[in-house]
């Protein structure tokens, strides 16, 4: 309502940021932006605390860039908000095939995600308190149900795609409980719990990624007429998830994710909706070349899109 202050960041997705603003707009409430370090895409933790003031009644963060994959520090960030009475709603999109979602740890109000950036369909979930959830209204029909979840629901949800999603959960559950089953003798390993399954085995993805991140990077950083944004130092990759974004010297993104694709190199060019964090970086016009790892991804894979890229770029400078 009027009076109050909603915050959003440059280092989000525009999926968290433009709605917030065009709600405010229409509350006449106050929109405030925390800035984007440009020297490594990073979120300023200074101006969060200086942007998350008394009167904030709504924080939108992201637990990892969709564009630069920089990690802001969570649970700092949502104490900070708290401290002023600001409730914190959380897009986990990016960060999910990275790392644990874990609502409780953070103490977050509000967490969204999408089962396609886990392995699932296109479905979109929504954690929410219970408390917040009932003191919010809906938007909903009249005969809809009046308390949660059911007055959040747009109708007969889609069985078939909800299904995926859980075969989509246990895939992941499935790795931690056969890193866990190859990690004892025959006979002792335990049958884990679902989450305790999810837990192990994103701990072992983050170890897997980090290596070919860092293989990725060097390889990247050792290619002249390469930039690359965000952290680079392997001792912050703890900060950031493996996606990483970058530019080459007299060749527009789109240019170069075309010939990637061409040798059956996935990647991705352009903004990404990561409007404010590609005009922070100076790259609003051509966008930046988007290279994304899992756990699924292999070294060899890694050298190839190496060496494809240094035979972009030295044609590019022979051209010149």
């Amino acid at each position: 309502k009027p009076g109050e202050r909603v915050v959003v960041t440059q280092l989000d997705h525009d999926g968290n940021v433009t709605p917030w603003t065009l709600a405010a707009a229409d509350a006449g409430v106050e929109v405030a932006t925390v800035r984007v370090d440009p020297a490594d895409a990073t979120l300023d933790v200074d101006d969060f605390r200086r942007q998350v003031t008394a009167g904030t009644r709504l924080v939108a963060l992201t637990c990892a860039s969709n564009a630069v994959g920089s990690k802001p520090p969570i649970e700092e960030l949502i104490a900070i908000a708290h401290e002023v009475g600001a409730e914190v709603y959380l897009d986990a999109v990016h960060y999910a095939p990275h790392g644990l979602i874990d609502v409780q740890a953070w103490e977050a109000d509000y967490c969204v995600c999408s089962a396609y950036k886990f392995f699932g369909p296109q479905v979109g979930m929504l954690w929410g308190r219970l408390e917040r959830l009932e003191a919010l209204t809906a938007y909903k029909l009249r005969p809809a149900p009046q308390h949660s979840p059911g007055k959040w629901m747009t109708g007969t949800p889609n069985f078939a795609a909800i299904a995926g999603v859980v075969a989509a959960i246990n895939y992941i559950a499935s790795i931690g409980q056969r890193l866990e089953d190859d990690s004892k003798s025959e006979g002792q390993s335990v049958q884990l719990s679902r989450r305790d399954a999810i837990r192990h085995a994103f701990a072992a993805i983050d170890v897997y990624e980090r290596e070919l991140l860092e293989r990725l990077i060097a390889g990247l950083q050792a290619i002249e007429g390469v930039t690359v944004y965000g952290i680079t130092d392997p001792a912050r990759f703890s900060q950031r998830v493996p996606t990483v974004a970058c530019t080459l010297v007299g060749l527009p993104a789109t240019q170069v994710a075309k010939a990637l694709g061409d040798q059956g190199i996935f990647c991705w060019d352009g903004n990404y909706y990561a409007v404010d964090i590609c005009r922070v970086l100076g790259q609003s016009e051509q966008g930046m070349v988007r290279l994304g790892i899992l756990h699924t991804t292999t070294a060899q894979e890694i050298d190839r899109t190496l060496a494809a890229i240094a035979r972009l770029q030295q044609s590019a400078s022979v051209g010149s």
